[in-house]
């Protein structure tokens, strides 16, 4: 299946997201109109300490009025590679610097009227917390908690963050989140 897009009109260019209005032609020549959000590329971390702890971010989201609990996540600037992104923003927002970085896959948040992608890693981070740097309008809390008081929150419903929930799956897919011993091993 394809759409041919006919027309374009854009209606806003942002800092980080254009929305256009499509006009597209269906396979059998109906006409339809598409509404598109363009978004650049993300990254999303589930990131793990040396003992096995994970580390989240909580920040306070307008759209929704709230605050979330998220994967370490940005967005990928020009040029930049997404793993180079993943880096960046995990020692950005948490202080830590990641010891090694490992691609579980991508996804399309909501590709109905989005373009985004967002690239999904896990990152193994070094056990010193150095100084978080966020970018001047963000307000970031770190959280550290276990692979079980995670899934605990997941199967309350307090994690309501798409790109997290999806992050933990290909995670857990991989064969993350399982807790270790003080000593490293898996138990």
């Amino acid at each position: 299946m394809e759409e041919k897009t006919v027309s374009r009109k854009v209606i806003y260019q942002g800092r980080i997201l254009d929305l256009e209005v499509l006009e597209v032609e269906l396979e059998d020549g109906r006409r339809a109109l598409r509404e598109v959000v363009r978004h650049c590329r993300a990254v999303a971390v589930v990131a793990t300490l040396p003992d096995g702890e994970l580390v989240f971010v909580r920040q306070y989201r307008k759209p929704v009025e709230r605050e979330m609990l998220e994967v370490v996540a940005g967005l990928v600037e020009e040029d930049e590679d997404p793993a180079d992104c993943a880096r960046r923003e995990v020692t950005e927002e948490t202080g830590y610097e990641v010891g090694s970085l490992e691609h579980l896959g991508g996804l399309f948040p909501t590709p109905g009227y989005v373009s985004e992608r967002i690239e999904i890693f896990h990152a193994e981070l070094e056990g010193r917390r150095g100084r978080a740097r966020p970018d001047a309008d963000e307000a970031i809390e770190v959280v550290t908690m276990s692979a079980e008081e995670f899934r605990r929150l997941v199967r309350e419903g307090a994690v309501e963050d798409g790109k997290t929930l999806a992050a933990w799956l290909l995670f857990e897919y991989h064969g993350g989140g399982i807790d270790r011993g003080t000593d490293g091993t898996h138990g």
